[in-house]
């Protein structure tokens, strides 16, 4: 089925058009890529066909059937909304009576918590529900039965406690910018329809939720048509890129690498029709020089097929940019940490917030020593900040970093690995003497030089040009070979801003031109110690490549901090795990290395752990197995059961066994004689596996917590 048909469509930019002639359609099920350099309109082309802007020219017809949803690269809040009015405010009836029963079922966990806790003198409460609201109960689980939502509703919990929102009543405005993200990639995921468009879904999310999220969409049965850098999450989602470049769509059929495969063999052949072109023209030049007499037909058509391929629109292979500056030498102490430790409140707003997933420890063989060190005495240290009395306050809460220590030394690259809130950009923070220990010390070298590149980086003054902002470090620029000055003019045109973009207010810049331009000042600094937060975020592919080819080649001490896998196995060799107790372990080797095993650890984990089937289910039905009186070890650690989650868990366990039942009942079916028998018993079974598939990794999770 045509979920999404686009016929001519058209939009102008601040110059020139962004595109134009843009036709093509998306069938149910497909999953798409739109890729392109910053500054092409790819988020312009993306808002276009979700309505929020409208186009110059053409049309985009959306199936009545199918709806969208749309995830913008900056999504737009009240901030006085809560988690729970955000993510439900779609029209959709469904979305609305389970919000409905979401809304209730909280409101009859507070009455219950009332019912059990301890009265003023001896004995309990004795409050119990009141008519009214255990009749809005009644009442909203039979339209939940009625409307058959409860596997709409357990899809709806499994994708909130995946992305760790738990308390939907909190404000928006309370929220950090990546708990932001989350709630609203999951008021798009938790919509009732069937095309999503995503532009760049995976900025602000933590690798964890990133490797969900993949998951996520190759699974799904909605059309996915998106605007994302990141090319791990590229090849593994997408079957279709969509190219925007020279203002037109370009369809190459496979994924990102299939993609790379087909851009190459396509420049070859353009690069080889140029030069025979070139071949012929020469001749033809030549002809034309002496002057032809145009008076035959045969003579005036050579003259304008000439013409035509003298001013043709000639073929430019990809201009990369080239990072060559000439970087400060490192001197024998580069940076020391010495027992440095920090303390902030659950969910401090300075943090990326979010759910996290406890890592696996490092084996004794992939693991870097980066507890105690043999630091020598520290001879400086950066100058305490903050009154006690406030790090007595921080210390009541559990420490984002914990009595770390460690050396650097010359030509160090190491990435760091953790989730939304665990400490990351605190840790690069305090490195860079921007925020100051609760205890420890830093000690920075004499000859250490640090840029920081920040996730959000501040431009003072937006009027000013792109090239007077670049002039304010340096009017010419020497190269590393320090033979060679070029000016701030040809600096900036190898990093792609040419002609009159140099001119043009640094206001009118795309988000991702921003940053660019902003690395490249920062580079210009000549920095020796690169300590980079999230540069990925915003940056185009190709900036991203020639990023890629500095840092290999760079050599001063590198600190990353991304979520791009791709980008972190290709620059980094090492991993600081910033884990969920505060301490800081060490991994040797590669981003996806580390994920793989610690895929592995979790595994033989749950492997180890898990009871046989039968002993599990029996398990589960008696609440844990425990005899009266006894406590069980999980419960002690695990939050309890909600009233939501215990309805929820007595659903799963009546509809888990229905299910199998009926599954088996149609195994003799399969083996009929009876085609039309055949093929209905095979749907039904598909359809069963798929949806036991959904329900019995939800069923495990409350069932350890029950």
């Amino acid at each position: 089925m045509n979920l999404l048909s686009i016929n001519n469509l058209a939009k102008i930019g601040r110059e020139k058009p962004l595109f134009t002639e843009v036709s093509f359609g998306i069938q149910e099920g497909e999953k798409a890529a739109l890729i392109g350099r910053n500054g092409t309109g790819k988020s312009t082309l993306l808002a276009t066909i979700a309505g929020v802007l409208q186009p110059d020219e053409g049309t985009v017809v959306i199936n009545k059937e199918a709806g969208v949803s749309y995830l913008p690269q900056t999504p737009s809040f009240n901030s006085d909304d809560t988690i729970r009015e955000h993510i439900f405010k779609s029209k959709s009836p469904k979305l609305e009576v389970i919000r409905e029963y979401e809304e209730i079922c909280e409101e009859m966990e507070k009455s219950s918590a009332v019912v059990s806790q301890p009265s003023t003198g001896s004995g309990t409460a004795t409050t119990g529900l009141s008519s009214g609201l255990q009749n809005r109960y009644e009442q909203i689980m039979h339209k939940m039965d009625s409307g058959d939502l409860w596997n709409y509703e357990a899809q709806i919990s499994s994708i909130l406690s995946t992305l760790g929102i738990t308390d939907m009543s909190r404000r928006m405005g309370e929220l950090s910018g990546g708990m932001c993200k989350k709630v609203a990639l999951a008021q798009v995921l938790v919509e009732d329809t069937k095309l999503l468009l995503l532009d760049e879904p995976t900025n602000h999310l933590d690798i964890t939720t990133i490797f969900w999220l993949q998951n996520y969409l190759h699974d799904t049965k909605r059309a996915v048509l998106m605007v994302t850098h990141d090319r791990w999450f590229l090849d593994a989602v997408c079957h279709n890129i969509y190219e925007l470049a020279r203002n037109h769509l370009k369809l190459y059929i496979g994924n990102y690498s299939q993609y790379l495969e087909k851009k190459e063999t396509e420049a070859e052949i353009e690069a080889n029709t140029e030069r025979r072109i070139e071949s012929v023209l020469r001749f033809e030049r030549q002809w034309l020089l002496r002057g032809p007499c145009a008076r035959g037909t045969k003579i005036k058509a050579r003259i304008q097929r000439d013409e035509q391929l003298i001013n043709r629109e000639k073929f430019q292979a990809d201009k990369g940019f080239t990072f060559e500056v000439k970087g400060k030498r490192l001197g024998g102490k580069v940076l020391e940490l010495h027992g440095i430790s920090k303390n902030y409140p659950k969910g401090y707003i300075g943090e990326e917030g979010g759910g996290s997933i406890p890592l696996a420890p490092a084996t004794a063989s992939a693991v870097v020593s980066t507890g105690s060190t043999t630091a020598a005495t520290a001879s400086s240290s950066t100058p305490s900040a903050g009154s006690n009395a406030a790090r007595n306050a921080c210390s009541d809460f559990p420490p984002v970093i914990k009595n770390f220590s460690y050396i650097f030394t010359k030509g160090q690259k190491i990435g760091i690995f953790g989730d939304n809130g665990s400490g990351k950009s605190t840790f690069l923070n305090i490195i860079t003497g921007n925020l100051a220990p609760d205890s420890g010390t830093v000690v920075i070298g004499e000859n250490t030089k640090f840029g920081y590149y920040t996730q959000n980086p501040v431009f003072k003054d937006t009027s000013l040009t792109v090239l007077e902002y670049i002039k304010e470090t340096a009017e010419h620029m020497t190269l590393n070979n320090g033979k060679k000055e070029v000016s701030a003019a040809k600096f900036l045109e190898e990093f792609g801003f040419e002609g009159k973009i140099q001119h043009s207010p640094v206001s009118t810049l795309s988000g991702g031109e921003r940053k660019r331009l902003y690395l490249v000042r920062l580079l210009l600094e000549n920095p020796n110690f690169l300590v980079l937060d999230e540069p990925t975020n915003d940056f185009d592919i190709f900036t991203m490549n020639i990023l890629e080819q500095f840092l290999e080649g760079y050599q001063g001490c590198l600190l990353l901090v991304s979520h791009d896998r791709y980008f972190m196995d290709k620059t980094v060799d090492s991993l600081f795990i910033m884990e969920e107790d505060g301490n800081i372990s060490g991994f040797v080797g590669k981003c996806s290395e580390y994920i793989e095993y610690r895929e592995e650890q979790k595994q033989a984990l749950r492997a180890a752990s898990e009871p046989a089937e039968g002993v599990a289910k029996d398990t589960a039905a008696k609440q844990g197995g425990c005899s009266e009186g006894e406590t069980s070890p999980a419960s002690t650690q695990k939050k309890k059961l909600s009233f939501k989650e215990q309805k929820e868990f007595e659903q799963l366990n009546e509809e888990i066994p229905a299910l199998e039942a009926e599954q088996k009942a149609l195994e003799p079916k399969m083996a009929s004689s009876n085609f039309e028998e055949v093929r209905a018993a095979g749907e039904r079974y598909k359809e069963i596996e798929a949806l036991l598939e959904q329900k019995y990794p939800r069923w495990e999770e409350l069932a350890e917590r029950a």
